[in-house]
């Protein structure tokens, strides 16, 4: 997650005093770097404590990021998946917000330096988040984008919206079959969902809405390297997930990896391309800055090494939870880069925080998997609950009440409801709008 660099709304930049150490007395002072789900849920749960919290994030909201491929494929709204951080802290008299940019930390002055001040703090919880990972291929990125913000989800729903209008125009129909072909690489829970999506935009929504081509037959690809989708899950719901994709119209390549993109398509390690004009990237992502500002290992991705209590080594007071840390579970495996473990782990950063205040021992951290859920198209879905496994209408029934569960605000809850409803019985989507300028 990067962090907004302008000045300071009102004023110009402020002078970064030394810190100072905290007078005896005074509240402890907790700093979170990152409004996500575990920054926020770290904040919301200190909301008793005699302490003062502030809460810095480049972004003035909160995003619903399992949502977003929504926002990418004409579903929702950006104002349906996010909420202004400020809104939600609004009633937390101890919390302040800080539209800044993050750019390093000081641990042996204890503060976090932005790009207009230095803050003081005495414990510190980092929640950044992470980026999408090209595996060294970073020129790869204007031609296939990620999907981590809104900015990413309005660009990719223009470069989606934008294929179809122009193979509506062209001529020449090499050109035309490029244009509607999408490409999707990756086959974790926002490849499937994004692949999904897309072909149930071609077939059902947009079908009646052109006259010189047919929408119906786009093709959509779904690349992963791996042996199956959606990797962890059990083999049998990703046998199930690829069989729905299949059944939606949906090209699933299996232990296919990418070799090549640009704006004419991808290549494959057989050596054949694919013409595609909007190639989407689903494959990896890669941790913020985190470890390197505080000096620690991290792993493969970039995410902070971390002990069981969350703790970056040599550095008690400071936790980093959520997609940034490189945390391992009590059955020896790493805990999922997913919103439930980084809620959990801001709900144990605070608690944590409170247990050394009143000097109280800190347990460790223990993540609790209440399932893994990841939808596909209408009335397809798999939910993963241990013993009990569901696919088809069941799963995404599921899927459809636990995001609308936890979906940030009543407002949010009730628009995306409304808008499903309509979805559901019309095949209509009501964001169709092409808002960003797209010129390839």
């Amino acid at each position: 997650m990067r962090y907004f660099a302008d000045e300071i709304p009102g004023g110009g930049p402020l002078p970064k005093p030394q810190s100072a150490s905290i007078a005896e007395g005074h509240r402890p002072r907790v700093v979170i770097v990152g409004a996500g789900f575990g920054g926020l849920n770290a904040a919301m749960n200190l909301r008793q404590a005699d302490v003062d919290v502030t809460v810095i994030d480049r972004r003035n909201y909160h995003l619903f990021q399992p949502l977003l491929y929504q926002v990418a494929t004409a579903g929702l709204s950006p104002a349906q998946v996010a909420t202004p951080i400020r809104r939600i802290l609004s009633r937390q008299a101890n919390a302040t917000v800080l539209m800044e940019r993050v750019e390093g930390i000081d641990t042996k002055a204890q503060t976090v330096e932005t790009s207009n001040r230095r803050i003081h703090y005495d414990y510190l919880v980092i929640a950044t988040g992470a980026r999408h990972a090209y595996f060294g291929n970073d020129a790869w990125a204007d031609a296939a984008p990620g999907l981590k913000t809104i900015a990413d989800a309005t660009e990719i729903r223009a470069r989606i919206l934008s294929a179809f209008e122009r193979a509506e125009v062209a001529e020449d129909e090499k050109i035309r079959g490029a244009l509607l072909t999408f490409v999707i690489v990756g086959g974790g829970p926002t490849g499937v969902e994004l692949a999904g999506a897309i072909a149930e935009l071609a077939r059902k929504v947009i079908v009646r809405d052109f006259r010189r081509i047919d929408s119906s037959s786009a093709r959509v690809l779904l690349i992963e390297a791996g042996e199956r989708v959606l990797p962890t899950m059990p083999p049998c719901l990703s046998e199930k997930a690829k069989r729905q994709l299949e059944g939606l119209g949906v090209e699933v390549l299996l232990r296919t990896p990418v070799t090549q993109c640009d704006e004419a398509g991808v290549g494959l390690a057989d050596g054949s391309a694919i013409e595609s004009a909007c190639v989407l990237w689903a494959a990896g992502v890669m941790a913020s800055k985190a470890a390197k500002w505080l000096g620690v290992p991290a792993d493969r991705a970039g995410r902070a090494m971390v002990d069981e209590k969350l703790n970056p080594p040599g550095h008690e007071t400071i936790f980093v939870i959520g997609d940034t840390a490189a945390a391992v579970g009590e059955d020896g495996k790493q805990v999922p880069g997913v919103a439930p473990a980084a809620k959990q782990m801001g709900q144990y950063a605070a608690g944590a925080i409170l247990a050394r205040i009143a000097n109280r021992p800190v347990e460790p951290f223990r993540y609790r998997n209440f399932g893994n859920l990841a939808t596909i198209g209408r009335k397809a879905a798999v939910a993963d609950f241990g013993r009990v496994r569901l696919s088809g209408f069941p799963a995404w029934l599921v899927w459809g009440l636990a995001h609308l569960w936890f979906l940030v605000g009543f407002r949010n809850r009730v628009a995306v409801f409304l808008d499903w409803a309509f979805a559901y019985l019309r095949y209509d989507r009501s964001a169709r709008l092409i808002t960003d300028r797209h010129d390839r």
